[in-house]
């Protein structure tokens, strides 16, 4: 992965397209510290441009650029080369839309997530995104299972799968397994249908994993590195309210405390995701009150109502919705992206050196 993105550092570690809070000082902040960042496109993508400008912005910004990043965003033939990835909902996002960007803003890499209704939906974003950029953008899928990663492999071609469990925060498949059994298993098929390493893309472990434990874990189970998305929404980068983060800092035992449904969307009047999804988020009285019978119009006007409440409308006493993993009780603290990143990086190189021991 180094070759296409010479100024990252192993493990490698991704800060997830989370839909209206990776915005791009999140997505620089974790490229400037040598991992790839990730800007969210949303539900529709139509500011795509401006968001890549703005990231571009930042990595001229006053703070100063590391001179690895520095080289990759130097005066290049357009499409401006930008060292962040972008993400699509691709069952709202339209390709059409999006594609005049990139003539412009050449991102590291385009994420490529729940397709309408099957993956081959995918062939026409990866095949004219490439085109568009002569490769230079590469592709990343979203699975979460085998038989999708056989299929992606088969049909798109992917630099890079992202290989998601069930742990994980937001929005992902209903049903399915870890990344325990589930990265070894694809790593395996991979191996299988592609045997040449030249042509095997890349597997990134998300879901679950909070601290450089989670990171070193998944390296064992055959990972390149680790997108992490729930750890991510405790940086004062991500574009998310302070009772929203107060909440993630007070929970715990993340497997009781968040839950899988569809009713956090409904109360948003979010609607068109593929049926096999779900979102993950900290269990509160809308879910509460959904599971005791309230009805779903009733539901959404409470949840309008605890707008007005703004940050005291989160946490198990609040209405508003608060996606986040399994791995939330590992989270204790509020720290910039950046120094999340080096954190995550340096203590999973202890633990796989054999350097890493914790007192009980």
């Amino acid at each position: 992965m180094r070759s296409d993105y010479p100024w990252t550092a192993s493990p490698f570690i991704v800060s997830a397209p989370m839909a209206k809070i990776a915005m791009p000082k999140l997505a620089v902040a974790v490229s400037k510290a040598g991992g790839i960042g990730f800007i969210a496109a949303g539900y529709h993508s139509d500011h795509l441009e401006d968001l890549l400008e703005e990231a571009e912005n930042l990595l001229e910004g006053d703070e100063g650029t590391p001179p690895t990043v520095e080289r990759c965003t130097t005066e290049t033939p357009n499409p401006k080369f930008v060292p962040v990835g972008v993400g699509f909902i691709t069952w709202s996002a339209s390709l059409e839309k999006t594609l005049p960007t990139f003539t412009r803003y050449c991102p590291a890499a385009v994420w490529l997530f729940a397709p309408p209704k099957d993956f081959r939906d995918l062939i026409p974003w990866a095949n004219k995104i490439r085109e568009a950029t002569a490769g230079r953008t590469k592709i990343w899928v979203q699975v979460g299972g085998v038989a999708d990663a056989a299929k992606v492999v088969e049909t798109i071609h992917p630099d890079v799968i992202v290989v998601q469990g069930l742990d994980a925060g937001g929005h992902s498949l209903a049903r399915g397994a870890s990344i325990v059994p589930l990265v070894p298993e694809i790593r395996d098929k991979l191996l299988e249908l592609c045997p040449t390493p030249e042509r095997r893309p890349d597997i990134l472990a998300a879901g679950g994993i909070s601290d450089c434990r989670g990171v070193a874990a998944a390296m064992a189970l055959g990972a390149q590195g680790c997108v992490l998305g729930t750890r991510f929404l405790a940086s004062p980068e991500a574009m998310i309210a302070r009772g929203y983060q107060r909440a993630l800092l007070d929970a715990c035992d993340g497997g009781v405390s968040t839950v899988r449904t569809s009713i956090y969307d409904k109360v948003r009047d979010i609607h068109g995701w593929p049926e096999a999804y779900d979102g993950r988020g900290l269990k509160n009285k809308t879910f509460s009150d959904h599971v005791g019978g309230l009805s779903e119009v009733r539901n959404r006007e409470l949840y309008r109502e605890e707008l007005n409440r703004g940050d005291e409308g989160y946490g198990p006493d609040g209405r508003l919705t608060t996606y986040a993993g399994t791995g939330v009780g590992l989270i204790r603290d509020v720290a910039p992206a950046g120094d999340i990143v080096k954190s995550l990086r340096d203590g999973a190189r202890r633990i796989l050196r054999g350097e890493y021991r914790t007192k009980l």
